[in-house]
């Protein structure tokens, strides 16, 4: 037991996904007597989603710098995590239709039910997105509407400074207190997801694990992308660095990011690169921790892979408005998502509840996460070097003066 304690999240999860497949290929169809435990983890995510979206990513905002501060190195900070953030979800939209992950087992989870995500019409849509009744937002579970309404309020919070001072503190006692829960249930993710993917191996068609697999590829290529070109094409063109240089210089913390899965833990170190590259603290003490709170272009990546996957084994006509969708979702969810042990696999059940599909599939994120997510980490922490490299090229030598 003191073993298992002091073993990763990651490691947890990869043991459970593997005695999951090995009882479902020795249970067969009695695994139904195991099912049951991991519906009550799908509906204690399911529980979670709503108040842990809305809280932190409230909590998040009001935690950014005033406004008016904004104008300047902010504006720029935010344009670039939320350009890269999008280009990172297309190249992962874009890799998926190309692979076609999950193809060769169309249907095989909707059990003859006929699955359809939210339509999409963007004017229509746009009206659907705008909340008139939070808590309906809340009962109904409407994501884009509460992540909207977060938004709304906690940049009303910002802007109004100290004279909120009390509600601002309880968000973010709030965000401690969801985050914590967050932490506690994830506890359970490792029995969880043992006993989810065991259903389904005992269940469905042995293609599945093909088809996790080839998810698996998908995003590693994608991620690979983002990494290797996108992040030394904005080194090369925007900042003063060579690319060669600039990554052997920061790959103490992109290591350790691969080691951790978690921005937050790497923080440190992406401070001290920072450092030696030569960057203000008045620069990297801005970016790299707004950084590690919603720039998740990692993510953003597995988020547009998973989202075909999802469409593919559910059989669902990939259309032109389902993409921007997907790509507005990835923007969205990998900027308000939570640093917590486990997040990524929270903010797939986020996902799939805003793409109104079953949540079966974040058992498949679950159990290949520990391949993914260490390269999603990697490339969030790239990604917020690539933007202080590009903050620090615009504003190191006038930094001082504002």
């Amino acid at each position: 037991m003191e073993w298992w304690r002091k073993q990763h999240l990651i490691v947890q999860i990869g043991i459970g996904a593997l005695l999951g497949i090995l009882l479902g290929f020795i249970l067969k169809e009695n695994v139904t007597y195991i099912a049951p435990i991991g519906d009550i983890f799908i509906r204690l995510l399911q529980w979670l989603i709503v108040p842990l979206t809305f809280i932190v990513l409230i909590d998040g905002i009001t935690n950014l710098p005033s406004i008016n501060s904004l104008r300047s190195i902010g504006g720029l900070t935010l344009i670039y995590y939320m350009a890269t953030t999008v280009i990172a979800a297309s190249i992962g939209i874009a890799v998926a239709l190309i692979m076609k992950p999950g193809k060769t087992a169309t249907g095989f989870l909707n059990n003859g039910e006929d699955i359809q995500p939210e339509s999409f019409s963007f004017i229509e849509n746009l009206i659907s997105w705008t909340p008139n009744n939070l808590f309906l937002s809340f009962t109904e579970m409407n994501m884009l509407q509460i992540i909207i309404s977060a938004l709304i309020i906690g940049i009303g919070l910002l802007s109004l400074g100290d004279k909120v001072a009390t509600i601002r503190g309880l968000f973010h006692e709030g965000a401690i207190l969801m985050l914590k829960i967050t932490d506690t249930i994830m506890k359970l993710a490792p029995l969880g997801v043992m006993a989810l993917i065991a259903n389904l191996i005992g269940t469905t068609d042995i293609s599945i694990i093909y088809s996790a697999l080839y998810y698996v590829l998908s995003a590693l290529i994608g991620l690979a992308i983002l990494l290797l070109i996108v992040y030394p094409m904005f080194i090369r063109l925007f900042t003063p660095f060579k690319p060669r240089e600039f990554f052997k210089a920061t790959s103490p913390a992109l290591l350790l990011a691969a080691a951790t899965s978690s921005s937050n833990a790497t923080l440190p170190a992406s401070m001290n690169v920072s450092k030696d590259l030569g960057i203000s603290d008045k620069i990297y003490g801005f970016t790299l921790p707004l950084g590690a709170t919603i720039n998740m272009d990692g993510l953003a990546v597995t988020f547009g892979v998973t989202a075909i996957f999802a469409a593919n084994l559910y059989d669902i006509p990939i259309t032109f408005g389902l993409i921007l969708q997907f790509v507005f979702l990835g923007l969205a969810l990998s900027m308000g998502t939570a640093g917590a042990r486990g997040a990524d696999i929270v903010m797939m059940a986020i996902l799939m509840t805003t793409l109104n599909l079953p949540l079966e599939i974040v058992a498949i994120y679950a159990a290949v996460s520990p391949l993914i997510d260490a390269g999603n980490t990697t490339n969030n922490i790239a990604g917020d070097l690539t933007g202080t490299a590009l903050v620090h090229a615009r504003f190191g030598e006038r930094i001082e003066e504002m």
